[in-house]
Parts: C-alpha cells; sequence; structure tokens
C-alpha cells in the first residue's frame, strides 16, 4: 500500500493553492500531524474544514479522520512499532514490544479521537445525577476503574459488569444520568443493547469504542474512539484496555482541574477517610 506522504507528493500538482497548504504543512510536520484536529489544521493553513476533506478525499480516504489513522500506522511502522512476537524472543524483548505496542495504540487513539467530544463527555460526567459504566470480559475492569475514580470525586457512579443486571439498572436510568458502554470490537449486544434501553428513558449515552463504524457506536449519543490493532498475542486486549484508561484518566483529571467548591470538599474527604488505611 502506497504511503500517505508518497501519494501527497504524487498528487501535488493537480491540488489547488489551499491543498498545496495542506499538503506542505503534512509532509514538514509528518510526526505531529496525529495529535491535529481538523480545526487547527484548517487554521495553520488559511483554509476551511471543506478544503480538509476535500484534500483528505483526493487521497482515497474517507475523510481527516482516516488520513490521520494512517499517519499513525506510517509513524509506528517506521519505529519498528507492534513488531511481531516470536517463540524465539526472550521474556524482556516481548515486554519490549509490548511497550510498542502500547505506545502504537496510544499514538492511534490520539489520532482518532475526537477533542470536542472528549470535553462534551468530561462536563457531561461532571454534571450527571448518576454515572453508571457498563463493561464485560476485558472491559469489566476498565469500567470498575473508572467508577473507582469517579466515586472519589463524590460523584455516584456504578460500575456494572452483569449482563442480567445492567438490562435492570439501564430500564430505569432517565434524564440527567449518564451511562458509559465500553466494546473494543463495538460489537457486545449486551452492552448495545444496555445503551439503547438507557436511550428510552432519556439518559446520555456514550459509547468507548475501537474506531470504526459499529453498533455500539450507532446506538450511543456520543462515541469517544481508541485505536488499536490487536495482534494473534493480545487475547487479553491489553493495548486497547490502556487507550481506554488514558480516555477515563483524562475525563477524571478535567473534572479535579474544573471542579466546584462542593467537588474539591468531596475530594479532600475522600482523601481524609482514607489516611488510616495506610502505616
Amino acid at each position: 500500500m502506497e504511503s500517505v506522504i508518497n501519494k501527497i507528493r504524487s498528487l501535488y500538482p493537480t491540488m489547488g493553492p489551499g491543498e498545496k497548504r495542506i499538503a506542505d504543512c503534512i509532509i514538514e510536520n509528518a510526526s505531529e500531524i496525529v495529535g491535529v484536529s481538523i480545526t487547527e489544521l484548517a487554521e495553520r493553513c488559511s483554509c476551511g474544514y471543506a478544503t480538509v476533506v476535500r484534500f483528505s478525499r483526493k487521497l482515497g480516504l474517507d475523510g481527516y479522520q482516516e488520513l490521520k489513522v494512517r499517519m499513525a500506522a506510517e509513524l509506528g511502522s517506521s519505529s519498528g512499532i507492534s513488531a511481531e512476537i516470536n517463540k524465539d524472543d526472550s521474556c524482556f524483548e516481548i515486554f519490549r514490544k509490548r511497550i510498542d505496542d502500547i505506545s502504537s495504540s496510544l499514538r492511534g487513539t490520539e489520532a482518532v479521537l475526537d477533542p470536542e467530544r472528549l470535553e462534551l463527555a468530561a462536563k457531561t460526567v461532571m454534571k450527571a445525577d448518576r454515572i453508571v459504566i457498563f463493561g464485560l470480559g476485558n472491559s469489566a475492569a476498565i469500567a470498575q476503574d473508572a467508577a473507582h475514580k469517579f466515586l472519589r470525586l463524590g460523584l455516584t457512579a456504578q460500575a456494572c459488569c452483569d449482563n442480567h443486571l445492567q438490562a435492570i439498572i439501564a430500564s430505569h436510568l432517565g434524564r440527567g444520568s449518564v451511562a458509559i458502554g465500553i466494546s473494543h470490537s463495538g460489537a457486545s449486544r449486551d452492552i448495545v443493547e444496555a445503551l439503547r434501553l438507557c436511550k428510552i428513558g432519556g439518559a446520555t449515552t456514550v459509547a468507548i469504542t475501537n474506531f470504526g463504524s459499529s453498533p455500539l457506536s450507532e446506538a450511543a449519543d456520543m462515541t469517544l474512539f481508541t485505536h488499536s490493532n490487536e495482534t494473534k498475542h493480545s487475547i487479553l486486549a491489553m493495548s486497547s484496555r490502556i487507550s481506554q484508561l488514558a480516555i477515563f484518566d483524562s475525563i477524571y483529571t478535567y473534572i479535579v482541574l474544573n471542579a466546584d467548591k462542593a467537588s474539591r470538599q468531596a475530594i479532600y474527604n475522600t482523601e481524609a477517610a482514607l489516611q488510616n488505611k495506610k502505616f
């Protein structure tokens, strides 16, 4: 498959002035582009969103998000990221390759994660009357970690990792509540059905799933995408879970920094209550 940079160079003579400014910016700042939003790129190149989208489609891509994913993948492969694990590898060599996989996943997630949706999700969680995080299998631990973080902030949060309880709880959530469904594949039937039930009652629904169209992303009001290519060795989906944890940690930190007086007091009360749990 032809690299994005080579494709840009080959099509450069056919581009208009705005598209050429975009091409120059990407070629000159290839290592940075995965972290640049479409808004920022348009401003840098003195053009509109439509020009950025048109530029991406000229390359044979669906849009700017796919361009960033391709760039992230190419930057990863050029630095040896996501190297295949072999039977002859030592445990430390496997460790190093795992670190590379995680780095690649985080870089890819940065490329596909919509900054405005992430901020909206954080504000929605911060103001919610009740927060429920749904996760099954590999995603259960992520749901529990997220609920733990939100509880420390004094928020009413709960992780639900049983598919029967998910249906029961979802059927009772209403306006003012936030339901977050986690599924790397986006195809977990129980998580999708739980979010659908939540929407019937008027709860706001958020999906955290791998980049691309899926039943989960279609069922949610807003989707926070990760980007992780799990290998045949990653049966526990470590790379994707690290990306999911990073998203929740970002939301948690945002709330800490923007908390009102009552929330700051809740954080203090949490820390005070835990003081006698350590020597």
